[in-house]
């Protein structure tokens, strides 16, 4: 008898769906979910045939970050080393999300709390359910942020938001985190599943070398000086405009036609 995924995978027109499949735990981290999702998003990508991802979670929360059950410092024994399960689980995670050129969808379904939350905000486009709630629980158990968390939140709201949200761990709402910027849209809950697929897939026939390297350069500009960017830029655009689907676009436009891109 196999044990239920932790991580289910299907790919269905060019998009790669993750859910996070731990329903009973709100889909809690463990070991065995990291690696999961780790494998999702390599396959992601080095699969050609995986044009976007979209990321969710099962059941009635997206994810309530680390599973504390095997945490429990009634049971005895030394301290854990937290620093060595961020080195070996989330960071590895974030990098690959971050680093990955093709667009990444998230859809925040329910409670994103913790790790769950700044994973959520590592991806490209995030919509949640208005009923979602987003939660820096970590000020609730004596830690820090992390998983991105001081990163994503202090360059995308700003210190003083960034240190309320992260010191108070007062939730805050989908539509809230919508008008903050911190998300691009909150949507009805029974249409946001429908809403993202759309989405994922209208990414996943796009222009996706194009797209990786737009995601490259956003990402870029936040440190890099006006002559460094504008460098990179140059460089991109190159790419950009020596490519097959750079061709098939202008060709649409003056046949006046829907292009039809590869993602080459």
């Amino acid at each position: 008898m196999t044990s239920t995924p932790t991580v289910l995978s299907a790919l269905a027109d060019g998009v790669l769906t993750l859910t996070l499949n731990r329903p009973d735990k709100l889909n809690a981290f463990n070991e065995e979910m990291h690696l999961a999702l780790r494998a999702g998003i390599e396959r992601a990508r080095d699969d050609s045939a995986v044009r976007a991802v979209l990321l969710t979670g099962a059941g009635r929360g997206f994810c309530a970050g680390q599973d504390l059950g095997d945490r429990d410092p009634r049971k005895g024994g030394p301290a854990p080393d937290l620093g060595r399960t961020l080195e070996t689980f989330y960071n590895p995670n974030l990098r690959l999300l971050r680093a990955l050129e093709k667009p990444v969808v998230c859809a925040v379904n329910g409670v994103a709390a913790g790790a769950g939350a700044n994973i959520a905000f590592a991806c490209d486009i995030v919509l949640a359910a208005k009923s979602a709630r987003f939660i820096q629980a970590f000020a609730k158990i004596g830690l820090i942020p992390d998983a991105g968390g001081t990163f994503s939140l202090t360059r995308i709201l700003g210190e003083p938001r960034a240190k309320a949200l992260a010191l108070t761990a007062e939730p805050l709402g989908a539509e809230t985190a919508a008008d903050w910027g911190l998300i691009w849209k909150a949507v009805e809950d029974d249409a946001l599943i429908d809403t993202a697929q759309t989405l994922a897939r209208s990414l996943a026939a796009g222009p996706t070398l194009g797209l990786g390297l737009t995601k490259r350069l956003i990402q870029a500009a936040a440190t890099n000086s006006l002559d460094a960017q504008l460098d990179m830029e140059r460089d991109c655009q190159q790419i950009a405009g020596r490519s097959a689907d750079y061709a098939e676009g202008v060709t649409a436009f003056l046949e006046k036609r829907k292009p039809e891109f590869t993602g080459q």
